[in-house]
């Protein structure tokens, strides 16, 4: 049975969106993913829409868009991005908090940066899932 993970941080426009487009990238085979902000967003950040086309040719207005924590299933792995506040509590069986700084107001080459970052860490997931769940 498929483990629920999801990425969580503040407005879920940006980091969290990233990682959950990299994790049903790359991990939606072993987890169902998700991604969930404590306070709701309007949108995506259009500079992670942009370059997530432009680097990966994903399109996150196609496949996502901001949600509450309060629509997150039972969750077994809790991501939180760096929230920069106090994170959010949600029960789950594994919690990281990747301490990752949002690039909304970063140079291009700094967000993108980033992006290749939250990418690094996801794939990383994978051995970490294992280990935790089989």
């Amino acid at each position: 049975m498929k483990k629920n993970i999801a990425f969580v941080c503040v407005h879920n426009s940006c980091r969290s969106q990233i990682a959950e487009a990299f994790g049903k990238l790359y991990l939606s085979k072993i987890t169902n993913v998700y991604s969930a902000g404590t306070i709701l967003a309007n949108q995506i950040n259009q500079d992670a829409i942009r370059l997530m086309r432009k680097l990966y040719d994903i399109d996150l207005e196609k496949t996502q868009k901001p949600k509450l924590i309060s629509s997150l299933p039972k969750i077994d792995y809790l991501i939180t991005m760096g929230c920069n506040v106090e994170c959010p509590l949600i029960p789950c069986k594994v919690h990281l908090d990747w301490g990752i700084e949002d690039p909304t107001y970063f140079l291009e080459e700094k967000f993108i940066k980033t992006i290749k970052m939250i990418e690094k860490k996801v794939l990383s997931l994978k051995v970490e899932i294992k280990k935790h769940f089989n």
